[in-house]
């Protein structure tokens, strides 16, 4: 059913380098697909908007909805599920308010108070998070997303999502919505919606941001739209790598790797172990207790062609591995957990000890679950409040201080030819000075 695979320093990097080619980039189609649309609706705005809702959402009509009718949804929904969301969303909230709080407002250096640089740390202004509809909708990734924006600061926070064929929306977005503090909701799915909010248009304004997870046509749009906006990531499919020893429970951890594999055919579970023997345990739990669950089929298609259980001489070669992977979930279940954890420099959320299963991330512990896939965990990070602001830069000499600093500077301006940047210094070195206070 899985691989299973003994690493000889090749045939394992040879599989993950394989595996990583699953995400692979839109092909020529989708991207050409996705670039007319976003052409037409820079140019037509709301009537392109409208063209492609009929054709994708089954209506024209452009629905904006406000926090009243996020209220309105919050009051329908079941009393468990609210209470539900409501202490999930508190515990992001706390998260994520320790980080805005361990932020300076500004950092100056005024080691000389002659001369002052400093930066300034602003919230974005406007920012959309595109929420997936279809069969399935996640209320956990609206709070996951809105309320770090919201902590940041952001004026305007606009959630893009396509309706049903009937013009419904899940009451259960929206209601996540009202308790995470969202302004708006916009009812229009896709790639069309993303350019609607990525270029503006009469009804729509700009944003500067757009977040949030979607369909291979929305991760286009969102890579084509960068630069006219920012985004946070290309998120690929889910995956996790579990590093555990002989004292681990092979229950456990296959009950672990199938809460990934069950999220779609291209989700990753790998399994990195120094015991034979809770391999081949891990093994057959996985078949067994995939057999007793709903989405039993696309967890077997995933177990199949995009995971394994590799096998390795010691902790050390299986840390080693990781950090390679560099996967979005990576749980430590070995018995000394923490002594693994300083040597991991890449992953996107770690899970310490056999009490801290990756779901708890996803839902309750706080820590957000957006985060980078397919190895990007190198060098991005999780979404966080950080990812809603901005820097500005700022800069104040006095003209004593500018004088002391001309020669240097019209020195490297002249030798790179730029006799203007030079002249605007040397302009001011004969003129009396008019001091403003620092």
């Amino acid at each position: 059913m899985i691989k299973k695979i003994y690493t000889d320093g090749s045939i394992e990097y040879s599989f993950l380098a394989e595996l990583k080619k699953r995400a692979g980039d839109a092909n020529d189609i989708v991207t050409a697909s996705v670039a007319e649309i976003l052409k037409n609706v820079k140019n037509e705005g709301d009537a392109a908007v409208a063209r492609y809702s009929k054709q994708f959402d089954g209506t024209d009509q452009i629905r904006i909805l406000n926090q009243d009718d996020f209220k309105q949804a919050y009051l329908s929904i079941d009393d468990d599920f609210r209470n539900a969301l409501e202490v999930c969303a508190k515990n992001i909230t706390r998260f994520h308010t320790l980080q805005k709080e361990r932020l300076p407002e500004s950092i100056y250096n005024r080691d000389d108070p002659s001369r002052i640089v400093g930066l300034s740390h602003l919230s974005l202004e406007r920012v959309a998070v595109y929420v997936p509809g279809g069969t399935a909708s996640y209320p956990s990734s609206v709070l996951m997303n809105v309320i770090p924006a919201k902590i940041a600061g952001v004026d305007q926070i606009i959630i893009v999502t396509p309706p049903a064929k009937n013009g419904s929306v899940n009451l259960d977005i929206l209601a996540a919505a009202y308790i995470a503090g969202a302004h708006r909701a916009i009812l229009v799915g896709g790639a069309h919606g993303l350019a609607a909010v990525g270029y503006g248009t009469e009804t729509i304004a700009r944003v500067d941001k757009i977040v949030g997870p979607g369909n291979i046509y929305v991760a286009t749009a969102k890579r084509l739209l960068y630069g006219t906006c920012d985004i946070d990531m290309i998120a690929g499919p889910s995956e996790i790598t579990i590093i555990a020893d002989e004292s681990d429970e092979p229950r456990l951890v296959a009950a672990d790797m199938i809460s990934q594999a069950e999220h779609d055919k291209l989700a990753s579970a790998i399994l990195l172990t120094n015991s034979k023997q809770l391999a081949e345990n891990t093994a057959t739990e996985l078949m067994l207790q995939t057999k007793a669950l709903p989405r039993r089929d696309i967890i077997f298609e995933s177990l199949n062609n995009n995971s394994a259980i590799i096998v390795t001489s010691d902790l050390q070669e299986a840390v080693k591995l990781a950090n390679y992977i560099a996967p979005e979930h990576l749980e430590i279940l070995t018995n000394k957990p923490i002594e693994l954890m300083s040597k991991i420099r890449n992953a996107g959320s770690m899970f310490i000890g056999k009490y801290s299963p990756e779901p708890l991330g996803d839902y309750y512990a706080g820590v957000n679950h957006v985060l980078p896939t397919n190895g990007t965990a190198r060098f991005f990070s999780p979404l966080s409040v950080t990812s809603f602001m901005k820097t500005i830069q700022f800069v104040q000499y006095t003209s004593h201080a500018l004088k002391d600093a001309a020669g240097t500077i019209m020195l490297v301006a002249n030798r790179e030819g730029f006799m203007g940047h030079a002249n605007s210094i040397k302009v001011r070195l004969d003129m009396p000075s008019k001091e403003v206070s620092i």
